[in-house]
């Protein structure tokens, strides 16, 4: 592998760790005929065209990628077999605390009936006594979905009267929300432990699951060699996950517009780049303590400015243009990321290299997805942390060959730094990972 030897940290395990009860605990003679609240992540995207047309506006938004959805049934079938009454809670966009028809959960509705088994029920209310009514009159194995949580203002407050309200009518609780369990809001935090206080159990759904067993198995025992890819704009947006990383991998190569900043503590031009001058000091540091882990472009591409149809050209990290900005990594980087990426037996993959949505500056990000691909095909665990990178992986055409993306950005990075997320932390415990 190129870059030095290994950190030798093969048994660089975290400490005991908490591990969440899951589906398994949750028992059918308790499940059957109980009311089940399950928070789910449809904030899916929808298609709005047609929207004022005569046919009426609701009827004409549909979800357009219903994956998010489907990766939650699962646990929603695992449910209605059990004879729950399955009662979903979930957001969908930033709406702001109010009621936005802009936001609202019906067509996701629409679109959960069609791909469930047993029907799915819609209540236009998320809390209060319309949503108590309804939950009383559903019926063993039936499936209703609330509307928006975040039309409620104590959702993202974390309100103890919100979880209260809800508490009131949920017997257990089970997040599968993984895209918002790093976010301390009443549905994901609050309720779980409200209903925990009254008896009830709360516990991670079937795709919460796997993810935190996936993260887990890759930070705390990596088949190696173990290499990171981590990109984006800013290194004080994952300066905790270098760090974090850096004990752990055999070697982390950074891309995106933070390595400029890293080019700025090694004293190099970065021109009209976006660079973090205030970290140039965390940038040297991080420089010192990882030595030949530390993997940084060495060619880039620049251009007058970052737009479609820029005048762009490749140049060496040490004759970045005064006049011009770093947009992408250049083409000796991508064979350089690639030697490593040929060789690693787990690789985790977090940001873009560069600008990916401008046709100018994505050759980068979409060649990592590639090559990360192919170290998938050659038998490597491969995960991408959500959010850009998973949208490059689906722009390249390779999401179907990574062994796992995940459904949340945020909430990776937070795994990735070390961090338990507060909605896994309010679940209910089962044991822990490393103790004897």
């Amino acid at each position: 592998m190129p870059g030095g030897d290994s950190p030798g940290v093969g048994s660089s395990r975290r400490g005991a760790q908490r591990v969440p009860c899951n589906l398994d605990d949750l028992e059918d003679r308790l499940v059957e005929g109980a009311v089940v609240a399950l928070r789910a992540d449809f904030n899916v995207p929808l298609n709005r065209s047609g929207i004022g047309e005569s046919r009426g506006a609701e009827g004409t938004v549909r979800v357009s990628d219903a994956s998010r959805i489907e990766r939650t049934l699962p646990s929603i079938d695992r449910l209605v077999a059990a004879g729950a009454r399955v009662v979903i809670l979930s957001h969908l966009g930033r709406p702001g605390g109010r009621s936005d028809s802009a936001f609202t959960l019906a067509p996701v509705a629409r679109c959960l009936d069609g791909l469930l088994t047993a029907p799915a029920g819609f209540v236009p209310h998320a809390a209060g006594s319309r949503v108590k009514r309804a939950v009383q009159a559903a019926k063993p194995g039936s499936v209703t979905l609330l509307e928006n949580t975040r039309f409620l203002p104590g959702e993202t407050a974390n309100a103890t009267a919100l979880a209260s309200d809800w508490a009131t009518w949920a017997d257990h609780f089970v997040l599968d929300a993984f895209g918002t369990a790093h976010r301390a809001h009443a549905s994901t935090c609050g309720l779980p432990r409200a209903v925990r206080a009254k008896g009830g159990m709360a516990v991670a759904g079937r795709l919460v699951e796997r993810e935190l067993a996936v993260f887990a198995d890759a930070l705390d025992e990596p088949c190696r060699p173990f290499v990171a890819v981590i990109g984006g704009a800013k290194i004080s947006g994952k300066i905790d996950v270098i760090e974090a990383l850096l004990p752990k991998v055999d070697a982390l190569l950074v891309g995106g517009a933070m390595a400029n900043t890293f080019f700025l503590a090694m004293g190099m031009e970065t021109g009209a780049s976006l660079v973090e001058a205030e970290k140039k000091e965390v940038a040297t540091g991080v420089l010192e303590t990882a030595g030949a882990r530390l993997v940084l472009p060495v060619d880039c591409v620049t251009a007058p400015a970052i737009r479609a149809g820029a005048s762009a050209r490749i140049v060496e990290r040490t004759g970045i243009p005064a006049d011009e900005a770093v947009g992408d990594i250049g083409p000796v980087s991508v064979r350089l990321f690639g030697q490593y990426l040929a060789d690693a037996a787990t690789v985790v993959w977090n940001g873009p290299m560069g600008v990916f949505e401008v046709d100018e500056f994505a050759r980068g990000t979409v060649q990592v997805a590639r090559m990360a691909a192919d170290a998938a095909d050659r038998g490597a665990t491969v995960i991408v942390g959500g959010g850009d990178s998973a949208a490059a992986s689906r722009a390249a055409g390779v999401a179907p060959r990574i062994s796992h993306i995940s459904t949340g950005g945020g909430a990776s990075l937070e795994l990735l730094a070390g961090r338990e997320l507060p909605g896994v932390a309010a679940l209910s415990g089962r044991r822990c990972r490393g103790d004897t």
